[in-house]
């Protein structure tokens, strides 16, 4: 049997609406589909009637499929001669685990394309009216995670390197909500100024998005008494003003 192909596709941020073109298409093609959890769930009925689905959806500590089964599954069913789309949150190589996937996909053999997606980095600070730069504000941004690999032995997180990129620009912290007092706490440690803006997104782009503003010093407390839940997204910079001087177009 001829060898299939995995598709690695980024679905965008939430709305359904910023799935590429392209992804859209292999998304119609597909003979399997193995979608992340925080996918839209709309995508799922652009597939074919036939097409077969598998949720491989991580929540934090909570994998439905571990990462070594996932890569072999991709394998497997590509050796089927299906073509697979492997459907992810976001942009596929921003914290996705696509590059990973895709050495295993190179090392076995088996062909492969990858087509970009809208990364939450930046699209969800835009729906809450927040641009990652700006003319004489904000001429660089900084995106980290939250989450690190659990087996690390000690956080890779540079944050005193963080600390120097929030003068210069902008930090979008991805997938922190639940260490934000931690993160926060490192920040101003390593000297990022306490009364810096901050904002907190959850649900970026659907219609359920809530935000929450402060300032470095101030934005833990304040996600944790509003009691924002993942998926969420930090933004730290003075851009954050922009959002209530009329950037804000989205509304909540």
């Amino acid at each position: 049997m001829t060898t299939g192909k995995v598709i690695l596709v980024g679905a965008g941020p939430g709305d359904p609406g910023l799935i590429t073109v392209k992804g859209l298409a292999w998304i119609r093609q597909a003979d399997v589909l193995v979608y992340d959890r925080l996918i839209p769930m709309a995508l799922l009925d652009e597939s074919r009637p036939d097409c077969e689905r598998i949720d491989a959806g991580k929540a934090q500590h909570d994998h439905k499929i571990p990462q070594p089964q996932l890569n072999a599954l991709l394998v497997d069913k590509a050796r089927e001669g299906k073509l697979v789309v492997r459907l992810k949150g976001g942009d596929p190589f921003v914290f996705g685990r696509g590059g990973e996937e895709a050495l295993v996909l190179h090392a076995a053999g088996i062909p492969f394309e990858i087509v970009p997606g809208v990364t939450s980095a930046v699209a969800v600070p835009a729906y809450a009216g927040v641009p990652v730069t700006q003319r004489d504000m904000a001429t660089a941004f900084t995106v980290f995670t939250g989450h690190e690999n659990p087996d690390k032995p000690e956080s890779a997180v540079d944050y005193a390197a963080l600390a120097a990129c929030a003068r210069a620009g902008t930090l979008v912290l991805l997938m922190g909500v639940t260490y934000l007092d931690t993160i926060m706490r490192e920040l101003l440690k390593h000297g990022i100024a306490p009364d810096l803006p901050a904002l907190v997104i959850e649900n970026g782009t659907l219609p359920n998005q809530r935000t929450v503003s402060g300032t470095v010093s101030t934005i833990a407390a304040l996600a944790r008494e509003a009691a924002i839940r993942p998926p969420a997204l930090t933004v730290i910079g003075e851009v954050v003003r922009l959002r209530a001087q009329g950037v804000d177009w989205f509304g909540e």
